[in-house]
């Protein structure tokens, strides 16, 4: 990796909301890439139903997302600097959690949380860049997974089609695919746009 996107890299700063199948695995994604920090939020703790997608042990079940998730990415990468915050979020509170990041992952489940998100980072948020994501749920067909530029700001990665109340599975490979495409999306952000004042 040129020493040039490895500092932009290591001088960036990503929000994860949310810290299920999507935000567990962008947060792991991230760290092994070389993020310099993380803001990471969730009010949840750790079920024996999230083991079949999201980064978590059977050893972790019942402790806060939150703590789990910055025990497991000092264990990935030691120097990446996590900030943790145990707290359902909302319209009030993420445009404090997250005013110093540069771009921000929304990884919730419900389509009510996702539109929040988007409607409170777009609106109130200047400047600031949102990878969300919509239609993972089910299986088979990876390459319906897609990433496309809504706007200026805000940059969609799912297949706009498949949730959970259609298909009623979630399964590992398709969410990290997604997952993948959102952390992907984030570095290419990072190293295109945010440290080149495009």
């Amino acid at each position: 990796m040129p020493e040039t996107i490895k500092e932009k890299l290591g001088q960036a700063s990503v929000g994860i909301a949310g810290l299920g199948g999507l935000g567990s695995t962008v947060a792991a994604a991230l760290a092994r890439t070389g993020i310099g920090k993380l803001v990471i939020a969730d009010f949840d703790r750790v079920d024996s139903s999230n083991l079949n997608r999201q980064q978590y042990f059977t050893n972790q079940i019942g402790q806060p997302k939150v703590d789990t998730t910055i025990e497991n990415l000092r264990r990935i990468n030691p120097d990446v600097k996590v900030e943790g915050h145990c707290e359902r979020l909302n319209a009030d509170n993420v445009p404090e959690i997250f005013g110093g990041v540069d771009i921000i992952a929304e990884c919730f489940d419900t389509a009510q949380e996702k539109q929040m998100l988007v409607e409170t980072v777009l609106s109130r948020m200047e400047g600031l860049i949102i990878v969300s994501a919509s239609g993972l749920a089910g299986y088979g067909n990876s390459n319906a997974i897609e990433t496309r530029r809504v706007s200026r700001r805000h940059i969609l990665v799912g297949d706009g089609v498949s949730g959970i109340d259609s298909s009623g599975v979630l399964t590992a490979g398709r969410v990290w695919i997604a997952a993948a495409h959102q952390a992907n999306a984030i570095v290419e952000v990072i190293v295109d746009e945010i440290k080149s004042d495009v």
